[in-house]
């Protein structure tokens, strides 16, 4: 379950949220997406380094992958061959260990 934020955060707290807020504003989109990406790919592949897998969570972090690359495609940018050569990949891993646990 994601944390509930303080609904009366100090004035320290809220300062710090704005300037986040701020420096993720002028970060150009694909490249927060780009690190979401990252971030599944390496969520996944915890998943399937588990003794054992844990490959249904896995799999969702493959869906969730999938879905941003598969979708946005070229609109990631200069990464977007590399995630899709990733996605690919990772794939690979989790059909070779879905079929090692049948």
């Amino acid at each position: 379950m994601v944390a509930q934020m303080d609904q009366n955060p100090t004035p320290e707290q809220a300062q710090a949220l704005a300037e986040a807020r701020e420096r993720l504003a002028e970060t150009p989109a694909n490249v927060v997406v780009a690190n979401h990406v990252v971030g599944l790919y390496e969520l996944a592949a915890i998943h399937l380094g588990a003794n054992p897998p844990r490959l249904s969570e896995a799999q969702l972090a493959i869906d969730a992958l999938a879905a941003i690359v598969d979708t946005l495609g070229a609109r990631l940018g200069d990464d977007y061959a590399t995630f899709k050569d990733a996605l690919a990949n990772i794939r690979i891993v989790y059909v070779k260990l879905t079929s090692e646990t049948s």
